[in-house]
């Protein structure tokens, strides 16, 4: 059973602990870590997408953030965003290379599986540059992986022209971030 830290609005655990499943099913504020791959082609800006597996508890078949993961209970953001890397898509990185971007709030509901869902998180959000087009996807997590233009990303997903779990408040925050 996955465990996450119970937070307060800053994110800061309140000192006790929840299954995943009973945060999702509940409702419960809990802590997850974010990071968007990017790289420069012909001068342009371009960010790596995973796209979810169908079998995920929630936006199964969706594209979604390079790697994001839920903090187990115990754990920092930056040891956990390093290890969801390491995991989902088979990248290495010092915690020196990541690109804090901000902090958001999330709130969504809806029904995946048949299953009522209610997301409730704090989540870190970095930026790591990476110009690579090999990754090791872990199967049961990740269908694939492409790299998208930040910019028609952006306009996508604002216009639903893609299946996706992406919050363009989000990807304002990481190009910000990458401009600077």
């Amino acid at each position: 059973m996955e465990l996450l830290d119970i937070v307060d609005e800053n994110g800061m655990p309140a000192g006790a602990v929840v299954s995943r499943e009973k945060a999702h099913a509940q409702g419960i504020r809990h802590r997850t870590s974010h990071v968007w791959l990017a790289r420069k082609r012909e001068g342009k800006l371009e960010i790596l997408l995973q796209k979810r597996c169908k079998t995920k508890d929630s936006w199964p078949g969706c594209y979604d953030i390079s790697s994001a993961g839920h903090i187990p209970a115990g754990v920092d953001f930056i040891p956990s965003a390093l290890r969801e890397l390491r995991e989902e898509l088979g990248v290495e990185a010092a915690p020196e290379e990541l690109i804090f971007c901000g902090n958001r709030h999330i709130c969504a509901d809806g029904v995946f599986h048949g299953q009522p869902f209610h997301d409730r998180q704090y989540s870190r959000v970095f930026a790591l540059w990476r110009d690579q087009n090999e990754f090791r996807l872990q199967k049961e997590e990740i269908d694939s992986a492409r790299w998208m233009e930040l910019d028609a990303c952006l306009e996508a997903v604002r216009q639903n022209t893609i299946a996706h779990c992406i919050y363009p408040e989000e990807l304002e925050m990481v190009k910000a971030a990458l401009m600077q």
